[in-house]
């Protein structure tokens, strides 16, 4: 999306709601291989909606995950999302690029609900049009200027460079073309569900035809179990991790995880209602459920019933090779979920388009 020049070495910095995950990746003859990782805790007041409250904890956070996890590269590439993000794909009238970089601003004050000189455009054009058509498709992303200021100053506060700003969605969409190679005629939707948004991106043969955000995340299920068993929040967040809290179990969660279940259900099927109603496709072949809460018990199992889509766990780095001697293969499976989008980012280059 936005970027800079050059072609250094870049960590994927996902800056998310409840934790910061750092990746590094190396480019090999047959592929990506993992060459750090880190993920770090944030309090859930830190970011809410995407936006920055204490910058102070993230820009300590940051230095301190670099810092255990030996991370040497200072230039990084980092995603937005959240209502300050606006994605759309739109119809224009047929032209060449030099003449839609003139012509988009005008475009752009159609769909973007702020002023046009409050936000960063950015677009690409979709396929390739026919020289004889009238209209092509264009996906039209704007992102409030402010919200990227705060992101470039906290990251050069701690030390770092970012050199591409992109979108969790599209960051995302990178992560599972490489860990899954979708087939020409497949609908895919990937589900990225966070601590406090939910992403859903819809790609018709690894393109994309349907994005949109959802203030529904992770979060909602430990808020759901603190108040129906009257617990604190960190109790309710460690209970949902499968912890023992007050001799309180998961099971005993579970009346309020189901309703969080089915909250969520309608919310993606709202989404695959809409894209089914405005595409010539009705079929949705899979989904691809990603986020720290994709692993939660029967959640895959519930999705896949409801909704009649069949629902899998995310692996963005099942093509990724990882030593073992560095790596424990079972702490990276536990957390490939909540991997996606830093994976993602972690595949941009400065100079990326």
């Amino acid at each position: 999306m936005f970027g800079l020049g050059g072609k250094k070495e870049t960590v994927g910095l996902d800056i998310g709601a409840s934790s910061i995950k750092a990746v590094q990746l190396k480019k090999a003859r047959s592929g990506y291989e993992l060459v750090k990782l880190g993920i770090a805790p944030l309090h859930p007041d830190t970011i809410v909606d995407g936006v920055i409250m204490d910058s102070g904890t993230v820009i300590s956070t940051i230095q301190q995950l670099f810092a255990e996890n030996q991370i040497k590269p200072k230039d990084v590439v980092v995603a937005v999302s959240g209502h300050s993000v606006i994605v759309k794909k739109i119809k224009m009238q047929n032209m060449k690029r030099e003449e839609l970089l003139e012509a988009i601003n005008i475009e752009a004050e159609q769909y973007v609900p702020y002023a046009i000189d409050d936000v960063n455009l950015d677009f690409q054009i979709l396929g390739t049009p026919e020289a004889d058509a009238a209209e092509m498709d264009v996906l039209l992303v704007a992102v409030k200027k402010d919200v990227i200021n705060d992101y470039l100053s906290i990251i050069s506060t701690a030390g770092l460079r970012t050199v591409v700003v992109d979108v969790d969605g599209f960051a995302l969409e990178n992560a599972m073309e490489l860990a899954y190679e979708p087939e020409p005629d497949q609908v895919v939707a990937l589900v990225n569900l966070g601590a406090a948004v939910m992403n859903i991106n819809i790609l018709m043969g690894g393109m994309s035809e349907f994005t949109r955000d959802s203030p529904l995340g992770g979060n909602r299920y430990t808020e759901s179990i603190q108040k129906m068993l009257g617990l604190t929040y960190e109790q309710a967040e460690n209970l949902k991790l499968g912890e023992k809290v007050d001799e309180k179990t998961y099971d005993d969660a579970l009346p309020a995880v189901e309703m969080v279940h089915a909250e969520l259900a309608g919310e993606i099927r709202r989404s695959f209602d809409f894209f089914r109603s405005s595409s010539h496709n009705d079929t949705i072949h899979r989904a691809i459920l990603s986020g720290g809460s994709a692993r939660l018990p029967g959640l895959i199992e519930y999705l896949t019933e409801n909704l009649e889509v069949p629902f899998e766990v995310a692996n963005p780095l099942r093509t990724i090779k990882a030593d073992p001697k560095k790596f424990d293969p079972e702490y990276l499976e536990v957390t490939a979920p909540q991997l996606a989008v830093s994976v993602g980012l972690a595949l941009r280059r400065a100079g990326d388009k």
